[in-house]
């Protein structure tokens, strides 16, 4: 009788935006400057990072990653949604909606793994710099780019594949503007205990582990400012790490609202889950760019070369 009673569900349907009524040209085309902008800054930083030899550190390696997660996670979502917003169509196909959840927990893990990968390294470089080069070389780079890669694809893998082994048999309407864990969770007619427990643990406690640890990271590398001598070098120092500090607020913020608060009503929580995903992705290049001297030269050096 149970069995009965559970339809197999091929598509589901994505409410959207709430609130948006007549407002859908403005949006469509503040999302669509959001997402070429984003778009060719990051292709841009990955191309000055490449082609600039004096570029080639573990520093900028790092940021040339960083710039290929966000351009992957600024397409998860924002191509559907301009799509919903340009023709009204709101149904997403089942394979469609595996895809957003798991590039979604793949590359949301994977960028704050980076964070913390990027704080180690200006701690290295701060704290221990005679032995910088030693500590930070290229298989040590390698190693940390490659098991950050892989450990956020085997987070992304259990988790959706718990989201979508569940059975699905209730209206397949997702109350959000994308596939993600806790509003497929609300369609389901089983028990949701396993999956909301494991969610829980690697989408929270993991992101707080990293940003426990480069809180770490960033006291000690303050502890080492205080005792320079030099306000040169002190000044170095800040400027080197403020852009870092940055992304991590505008990153680890609004993943502690959205995790920490997973009924959190759509009035938060839609506004601050656009924010993470059409927004933060173009703050990167801006934050990196406007202020870092070397990734402004290596993009003086390609527009003299064109």
């Amino acid at each position: 009788m149970e069995m009965e009673n559970r339809t197999v569900v091929s598509e589901f349907i994505l409410l959207g935006i709430p609130n948006t009524k007549g407002q859908k040209t403005i949006l469509f085309i503040s999302f669509l400057a959001f997402y070429i902008c984003t778009l060719l800054g990051n292709l841009l930083i990955s191309s000055a990072i490449l082609a600039d030899s004096l570029l080639h550190t573990p520093m900028y390696f790092f940021l040339c990653n960083l710039s290929m997660v966000d351009l992957g996670f600024a397409s998860i979502s924002t191509p559907k949604l301009l799509v919903s917003l340009w023709t009204e169509s709101r149904t997403i196909l089942l394979g469609g909606c595996m895809s957003q959840v798991v590039f979604y927990q793949f590359l949301g893990c994977t960028e704050g793994l980076f964070y913390t990968v990027m704080a180690f390294d200006r701690y290295v470089a701060i704290c221990h710099p005679l032995h910088y080069l030693i500590i930070m070389n290229w298989k040590v780079c390698a190693i940390l780019a490659a098991g950050t890669w892989v450990t956020s694809s085997f987070h992304a893998t259990i988790l959706t594949s718990l989201t979508f082994t569940l059975p699905y048999c209730r209206p397949n309407v997702v109350d959000y503007f994308f596939c993600d864990i806790f509003p497929m969770v609300k369609l389901t007619c089983a028990d949701t205990y396993v999956i909301k427990t494991v969610s829980f643990t690697s989408s929270g406690i993991v992101p707080m582990t990293c940003f426990l640890l480069i809180l770490t990271s960033y006291i000690r590398i303050a502890a080492s400012v205080v005792r320079m001598r030099s306000a040169e070098h002190r000044q170095k120092v800040v400027s080197t790490c403020s852009s870092h500090l940055r992304v991590v607020y505008f990153f680890f913020g609004p993943c502690a609202l959205l995790y920490t608060q997973p009924s959190l009503s759509n009035v938060l929580a839609t506004p601050t889950q656009i924010f993470c995903n059409v927004v933060t992705p173009m703050l990167n290049v801006v934050i990196y760019t406007l202020r870092n001297k070397e990734v402004k030269a290596a993009f003086r050096k390609m527009k003299g070369a064109l």
